[in-house]
């Protein structure tokens, strides 16, 4: 039993467009439908997650999903919303690729079960790696006229006076391969509505036009809202760069972190699109937030569902234990629990002095930790007053002056974090 898919994205400020008839056409009977996705690095990132969670509020609605790796598409690059050409890839790279994206999209669609609407993973460098350019522009390009192909925004702004870079044809032929995926997975899986970014409605609709003149049948089209955050600076971005679903490249800290950090009006539309939640539960959580904005109600509980989504309950309580040991109180332990990656994230941009490991035995005082041997304080005498003053902490916990730095004080075997008051931080690197 299908349910109103359409519905569900309305309300959760997920549909920007669709064609006319989508709606009826899904509340008929299971349909399928796919989202492409490019595979230019071995991990999605959250820019991604748009797409993917659409594809997860189909499969819950009865429908059948899938994900469709741009294998051949990625060798090409696609011109919507870029201004210059990319990198191309080799076929053991996109493999790789593919391997990694699907480990993470396994975490929101349901590919392994008996279910006649169980996601499928497609590569459209399958069935394109053997398709001669002869046969392609025989087959497919003399369905299309250059006319229609022109009058695509992607294509309009790339060939647009401000445009320095202009396009290349391989470029220009993208919309026509992507347009081809939409008839293949038409004519071979009866696939019949593609789903996207808004920017992506040129490509989409070149496909359903293919369906119609080379298919003689009827694709639908449907696209998202490209995500904004309200102060205008780009979703899913920060100085580091992009925010990735892979532990390896963003820690699971940093991820729990950017959620947590959005604005009030953000996290009031995000919550939306980036968690299950139901329509009840997030009309109780806004109201409670508006009561007290303070407490940051939808950024915590938004940041929470969304960790433990992409990465696990066990990540989510260590990026919470992480964010406290700068924020709220926290012991030795739970400095010893973190791994060097979040530690060093946690301390991202805390000053920092290098000491040798030879320094620790018999042990390291406290005069030379914190003046003279790293220049955390200003002076010895100013260590002696801040010691006398029992305003010292080496690892969270107050030390007197005549406490000795040892191995056993060593965060995975190389920090150890001194503390002045309550927010000067400094890290001994012990090498």
């Amino acid at each position: 039993m299908t349910s109103n898919f359409v519905e569900e994205l309305k309300w959760r400020g997920m549909l920007h467009d669709a064609m006319p008839g989508t709606e009826e056409h899904l509340m008929n009977e299971m349909q399928s439908a796919y989202v492409g996705i490019d595979p230019t690095a071995d991990s999605l990132h959250i820019g991604h997650l748009v797409g993917v969670m659409m594809l997860r509020h189909f499969q819950l609605a009865g429908h059948k999903p899938y994900a469709l790796i741009g294998g051949a598409t990625g060798m090409i690059g696609d011109p919507s919303g870029k201004s210059a050409e990319r990198n191309l890839l080799d076929e053991a790279t996109l493999r790789h690729n593919q391997e990694g994206i699907k480990n993470q999209l396994s975490r929101f669609l349901d590919f392994d079960s008996d279910a006649d609407n169980a996601a499928l993973l497609v590569n459209n460098y399958d069935w394109m790696k053997d398709f001669s350019f002869l046969d392609f522009i025989r087959d497919v390009g003399k369905h299309i006229t250059v006319n229609y192909m022109m009058a695509k925004d992607s294509v309009k702004k790339r060939l647009s006076a401000e445009s320095k870079e202009g396009m290349s044809f391989t470029e220009f032929t993208y919309q026509m391969v992507q347009g081809y995926d939409f008839l293949y997975l038409y004519q071979n899986h009866n696939c019949t509505l593609q789903m996207g970014g808004s920017d992506q409605w040129g490509n989409i609709t070149t496909g359903t036009e293919l369906i119609r003149r080379i298919g003689g049948g009827k694709g639908y089209a449907l696209t998202c809202p490209l995500i904004t955050k309200a102060d205008g600076t780009k979703f899913g971005k920060t100085e580091g760069g992009n925010i990735w679903l892979d532990s390896e490249r963003t820690s699971p800290y940093k991820f729990y972190q950017y959620w947590l950090n959005t604005s009030d009006a953000d996290a009031e539309k995000y919550i939306k699109i980036f968690t299950f939640l139901s329509k009840d539960e997030i009309d109780t959580l806004v109201k409670e937030h508006q009561k007290a904005p303070h407490m940051r109600i939808l950024q915590k509980r938004l940041a929470e569902e969304i960790t433990v989504m992409v990465h696990s309950q066990e990540d989510l309580e260590n990026a919470q234990k992480a964010s406290n040991i700068l924020f709220g109180k926290s012991t030795s332990e739970d400095l010893k629990g973190l791994n060097e990656k979040t530690f060093l994230d946690v301390f991202d941009g805390v000053p920092q002095a290098e000491v040798s490991k030879s320094e620790l035995t018999p042990g390291f005082d406290m005069i030379g930790a914190l003046a003279d041997k790293t220049g955390f304080l200003a002076s010895n005498s100013e260590a002696r007053r801040e010691l006398k003053q029992n305003s010292i902490s080496v690892n969270k916990e107050k030390v007197k002056a005549d406490y000795l730095i040892t191995e056993n004080d060593l965060i995975n075997g190389k920090f150890v974090l001194l503390q002045r008051g309550k927010k000067n931080y400094f890290v001994l690197v012990v090498n």
